[in-house]
């Protein structure tokens, strides 16, 4: 497989202090996980208000994203504010989720969903650093997708050229017929603004097992043939799930077709009973891949809560497939 932002260089602060604050194991609180490897070090991407659900009573004063460190993906240390809420001056309501970083020629970038004061809408907004560690800085004077529509879960996807594209979601919620689309732009180099007008890719009503209007957390990998896919969410009957989208040309335009069954949905790994999705894929010290996700989507009735989950994926038969 090939991702497209993964020409990392050596980090050289990859130290950590080994104080252990979750384990894998044991369920580390988080939606929309993502994770880096950077020189040898992990690094999981998270907003804290996943530090606050499951817990009675807090009730932080802004939402900031935050980084966990690891060495073996299993124990997670040192958590590192990089970007705090309350800091963001273009009238964010004190609320990031869904952070990915992106490496991309010599600096790191954060693309956050997060809710406008200004726009009264759902954006995407987009911060840098010299570090994965941080501090990240809003380069953009506040969010780069359409100003009234309701956007989330930006992604990168750097194409064979070298061309920058953000792939995002346009929400159900400002759509007429209340079903959400994923589209894509092109990306000014500094990252500041798109340079194409936003392109639609395909419906969450497309594939066959959809059952809502829902786009969400799209994550783009090339096969080792060059073919080009984008993992997913939306929910079928089982609850929220991961699905799989191929693109006929290779090229982010597309176009784009539907696998007729997710990759992961509820029951789809044995002994496993919850729901999940808003996944992303990465490589691990030993260049296997790896999926991550979030389950169970929310909070059960016996109280557990949303943590990171994290299999091996391998390309089979032209496709996916989580082991």
């Amino acid at each position: 497989m090939y991702i497209s932002n993964l020409n990392l260089p050596e980090f050289k602060k990859c130290d950590s202090k080994g104080e252990v604050v979750y384990k894998t194991s044991t369920k580390t609180p988080c939606r929309d996980p993502f994770i880096m490897l950077v020189g040898d070090m992990y690094y999981l991407y998270k907003s804290s208000m996943s530090e606050a659900w499951g817990t009675p009573g807090q009730n932080k004063k802004s939402i900031d994203v935050i980084c966990l460190k690891s060495k073996d993906l299993e124990n997670w240390c040192d958590p590192v504010t990089v970007l705090e809420g309350i800091e963001v001056s273009h009238g964010v309501k004190d609320m990031f989720w869904a952070p990915e970083c992106h490496y991309y020629k010599g600096s790191y970038y954060i693309f956050t969903s997060v809710f406008s004061n200004i726009t009264n809408h759902r954006s995407v907004s987009v911060y840098k650093s010299s570090s994965p560690e941080g501090p990240f800085t809003d380069i953009a004077g506040g969010c780069i997708t359409p100003k009234d529509w309701d956007t989330i879960d930006g992604t990168l996807y750097v194409d064979e050229d070298g061309t920058p594209y953000m792939t995002f979601v346009h929400e159900w919620t400002s759509l007429p017929d209340k079903v959400g689309t994923m589209a894509y732009a092109q990306l000014s180099e500094d990252f500041t603004h798109f340079v194409t007008e936003p392109v639609e890719l395909f419906r969450a009503d497309a594939p066959e097992w959809a059952s809502t209007g829902v786009t969400d957390g799209p994550y783009l990998i090339k096969n080792s043939e060059n073919h080009l896919m984008m993992i997913w969410s939306n929910f079928s009957n089982k609850g929220y799930c991961i699905g799989v989208a191929h693109s006929l040309s290779n090229k982010i335009e597309g176009p784009w077709v539907q696998e007729e069954k997710p990759l992961y949905e509820k029951g789809y790994i044995e002994n496993f009973d919850y729901d999940g999705g808003h996944a992303m894929i990465f490589k691990d010290k030993e260049g296997n891949f790896k999926i991550t996700f979030h389950a169970p989507n929310q909070k059960t009735p016996d109280g557990d809560f949303e943590h990171v989950i994290i299999r091996d994926i391998i390309e089979e038969n032209g496709t996916l497939k989580i082991k």
